[in-house]
């Protein structure tokens, strides 16, 4: 006996597949908007992880501006009171080399030599006066060469004239003060005649 399907089997077929279909389809569409839903949640908390971090950094970043401002007013303090240190050991140091400078001059001016004006500018001395002959200038210029806080003597011109009614020789004579350190270190031992 021969057997006959007569119920529609491609219908049935295509409804299975119709439904094969729909199931897949919703079955990617959920995978999908998983798949999209972790990635969102993902991303979200690494944004959110980094915003924290830049919030963060932002705290640090002004709390260090603020440090660094108060660094550069305390380099600024600090430069200012170094100059004012510096400024007051100068004016201390050179404040002895106006009373070497006039004591010098009285030890050394020879006998016939008289100082018209001195002058001190820096470390440079500019000394106008008279002399009763040009050997005498010559005696002047060899003491201040000898002298230890005295150096580099020059004659810049010498000319007769009269004073008082006498014939004197009227020079100009130039010379340097010494740095206290290089007197210490010229004299023997560095003891002889101490700077105060």
């Amino acid at each position: 006996m021969i057997r006959i399907n007569l119920l529609p089997h491609r219908e049935v077929k295509r409804q299975a597949k119709k439904i094969q279909f729909y199931a897949l389809s919703i079955a990617s569409v959920l995978l999908a908007v998983v798949v999209w839903g972790l990635a969102h949640v993902t991303i979200s908390s690494k944004i959110d992880y980094q915003d924290r971090r830049n919030t963060y950094l932002k705290q640090e970043i002004t709390l260090l501006d603020k440090q660094i401002s108060e660094i550069k007013k305390l380099r600024d303090q600090t430069k200012s009171l170094l100059e004012r240190k510096d400024a007051v050991e100068k004016l201390q140091s050179d404040r002895s080399r106006v009373v070497h400078l006039l004591d010098q001059m009285l030890r050394i001016l020879p006998e016939g030599v008289y100082i018209k004006s001195l002058k001190q500018t820096g470390d440079g001395v500019n000394l106008v006066g008279y002399a009763q002959s040009n050997a005498r200038v010559s005696t002047l210029m060899r003491a201040v060469e000898d002298s230890p806080w005295l150096d580099t003597p020059a004659l810049v011109e010498i000319h007769a004239t009269t004073a008082n009614g006498a014939r004197v020789s009227e020079f100009t004579l130039t010379f340097n003060l010494t740095k206290l350190q290089d007197v210490a270190t010229a004299q023997p031992g560095g003891a002889k005649n101490q700077v105060p």
